[in-house]
């Protein structure tokens, strides 16, 4: 098992990863399968190799089996903050510290950043084991936002979370 900052020739097994878990959690991302699946191969190197953008892989047996993002913003009065976006592992490779790994790899990648100050994300409400995860990595919950994403005609609530760096 290990981890690797991501680069455009790893966009097929990330677009693939990616689809696969909006598809599995459709409740946990923002993005859908049907809108993200239709991207060209170029959109998802460009988001590999951008420089508001760190994507994480964490791989099992040689196969990209987990991922994680950071996302830098570009605007001056907010450039103290990065957005962990975009966590997933596969249901075949959870409980083995892949996720840990991962989000210990955007943290560290945060750390390098002169200015940055803190790392926020959401987590769908409900999502113990994720919720505990991002507890363990320091992350503090500071609200709640209601009817956040919606599927079909369910709503979920994501929770915000942050971190200080």
């Amino acid at each position: 098992m290990w981890i690797e900052r991501l680069n455009a020739s790893h966009a097929l097994d990330y677009r693939a990863l990616t689809l696969e878990a909006y598809d599995r959690h459709p409740q946990a991302f923002t993005s859908s399968v049907r809108e993200r699946s239709s991207l060209p191969l170029s959109w998802w190197e460009a988001r590999l190799s951008g420089k508001l953008d760190a994507v994480f892989g964490g791989f099992v047996e040689g196969r990209l089996a987990g991922i994680a993002g950071l996302a830098f913003e570009p605007r001056e009065k907010a450039r103290h903050k990065a957005t962990l976006f975009g966590m997933y592992v596969s249901s075949g490779v959870r409980q083995q510290g892949l996720g840990y790994q991962l989000v210990q790899a955007v943290l560290d990648e945060a750390g390098r950043h002169q200015g940055l100050r803190l790392v926020k994300l959401t987590v769908t409400a409900g999502n113990q084991a994720a919720i505990n995860l991002y507890q363990r990595c320091g992350f503090i919950q500071f609200g709640l936002e209601p009817m956040a994403v919606r599927v079909g005609e369910e709503y979920f609530d994501k929770i915000h979370m942050w971190r200080e760096i």
